[in-house]
């Protein structure tokens, strides 16, 4: 009997308990984005500090997907999902309860690795619920949890943290988190197949001294200057040294960590690529940049903020299954040219005229078809993969997927982080170059004195407007290049109609 040979009404249910676990673990990465500033006090730190909280959940993430297929293989994806659940749920409580910054970042460890259990468990059983010719849609209901999380993220956590305070935004997940975990131990059907495998801790160890490097540079490069900074250039050469170290040792084992066989199939590989382009580097700087302009360049409050995003983010969640009913229709490769072309639109023209002077509601207007295409895209992306995935390496093509994710989502998070910088000073320069010295002395002088205020306190807020412009035309340019990243991922979009001869082709 297949995992599918089910009734409609078991299907939905069990989708729904995994759905919304996956939905509730990603989620708490956007909302706990929106607390962070307000922690500094509570824990006694500065915002350099703070980041700590979401670094160490990126890190322990990453490094817990690459041992998940070994424990869905040994122990089962409802096993390994239930205690993924639980582990979250624990390690909530007990950041809601920390009055530490050592504490809180002790159990974001743990709740970043309770994700990676979580995200790939999830997204192989609601796979396995559906048959074949429903793939699509299986993607697209998954897609809702997926896209519509990290938009939401804002809105959910400036209210509970504008009505009850920052440790509701964990405590929350508590009883959410007991509730699926009933669920599933009642419902979610067993696995039947186990597997005995070896596993490479060596492998394990010297691929997770590697990415805890890079998420470490990309996290604090900004704040340290890049490579101007030793410390930087340690943390690449130690990147680049643990990749080489960990292709080694995968070159002379006979227990290799990952199978990168699945990258001989040219579709797979593209996949990945314009996952890791289109999704990684270029929405996710989206997800960062546009609660960042609406609260900081519209000065929103943090909730209005929220509801401003949350204007493009419903389209997501009505886009996504959507996406997946298309692309079991006419195709996945067919709705990614669809959706590519329709976010390369939205963020080459529409998104860089958002600045200070657009009114809120044209700004949410312009924002509606980045949902749209967001929405369109994570299902045809993942039914592409899992199709180009032998059956018994559908684990690991998902555990790639999320590892791609963390990784690009982090250099696109350090990219929009630099870019937003880099912009502003170059606006500044720009108006420094273009101002009439004589005009501005005679200026500030004369507000000086109808203000009745002092020469330098009018020069001070003389500069500050001229950083908040600077801030307000750069936003422009960082949407811009966050389009860039999308056009490289464009062409591997395109590589999926090319057709690649294969040696066996060649040869007859």
């Amino acid at each position: 009997m297949n995992s599918w040979d089910i009734t409609p009404a078991r299907r939905a249910l069990f989708s729904i308990i995994v759905m919304a676990g996956a939905f509730m673990a990603i989620l708490d990465t956007t909302v706990v984005d929106v607390i962070v500033p307000k922690l500094m006090g509570p824990l006694a730190t500065d915002m350099y500090g703070v980041q700590w909280i979401i670094t160490s959940y990126m890190i322990s993430a990453a490094i817990a997907l690459l041992i998940t297929e070994y424990l869905i293989k040994r122990f089962g994806s409802k096993k390994v999902f239930i205690a993924g659940i639980v582990a979250f749920s624990f390690a909530s409580l007990f950041c809601g309860l920390s009055d530490t910054l050592e504490a809180i970042i002790i159990f974001r460890v743990i709740q970043g690795a309770a994700e990676a259990l979580i995200m790939v468990t999830s997204h192989i059983m609601i796979f396995s619920y559906f048959p074949p010719k429903q793939q699509g849609l299986a993607m697209g209901i998954f897609g809702l949890g997926v896209s519509f999380a990290p938009a939401l993220g804002p809105t959910l956590g400036g209210y509970l943290t504008e009505y009850y305070g920052w440790r509701m935004v964990f405590f929350i997940n508590v009883p959410v988190g007991i509730l699926l975990t009933l669920a599933g131990i009642a419902y979610l059907p067993k696995d039947t197949k186990f597997l005995k495998m070896r596993f490479n801790f060596l492998s394990l160890l010297l691929i997770s001294i590697a990415t805890i490097a890079l998420l470490i540079m990309l996290s604090k490069g900004q704040q340290r200057g890049w490579f101007n900074d030793y410390y930087i250039g340690v943390l690449f050469f130690v990147t680049v040294i643990g990749y080489l170290l960990y292709a080694l040792s995968e070159m002379f084992s006979k227990h290799k960590l990952i199978d990168f066989s699945l990258f001989k199939n040219s579709d797979f590989t593209n996949g990945i690529l314009l996952y890791f382009f289109i999704l990684g580097f270029s929405m996710y700087q989206y997800f960062y940049l546009l609660p960042v302009y609406y609260e900081h360049i519209k000065m929103f409050p943090t909730f209005d903020a929220g509801i401003a995003v949350f204007a493009f983010a419903v389209f997501i969640g009505i886009f996504a299954p959507i996406a997946g009913m298309l692309s079991d229709k006419i195709g996945a490769k067919r709705v990614l040219i669809m959706t590519t072309i329709v976010y390369l639109i939205t963020s080459f023209v529409l998104l860089p005229s958002l600045n200070y002077y657009t009114p809120k509601i044209h700004a949410e207007l312009l924002t509606i078809p980045l949902g749209i295409s967001m929405g369109l895209f994570f299902a045809p992306a993942t039914v592409l993969l899992l199709q180009n995935a032998p059956k018994e390496k559908g684990e690991l093509a998902i555990v790639l997927m999320d590892y791609v994710r963390f990784v690009g989502g982090s250099f696109g998070t350090a990219l929009a982080t630099n870019n937003m910088e880099y912009f502003k000073n170059l606006n500044f320069n720009h108006m420094m170059e273009l101002q009439n010295v004589s005009l501005i002395r005679d200026y500030i002088e004369n507000l000086s004195e109808l203000g009745g205020l002092g020469i330098d306190q009018v020069k001070a807020m003389f500069l500050n407007y001229e950083t908040f412009m600077s801030y307000n035309y750069g936003f422009g340019n960082v949407f811009s290049a966050a389009a860039n990243w999308a056009a490289i991922g464009a062409v591997f979009v395109a590589l999926l109609f090319v057709k690649f001869k294969t040696k066996k082709e060649e040869k007859a």
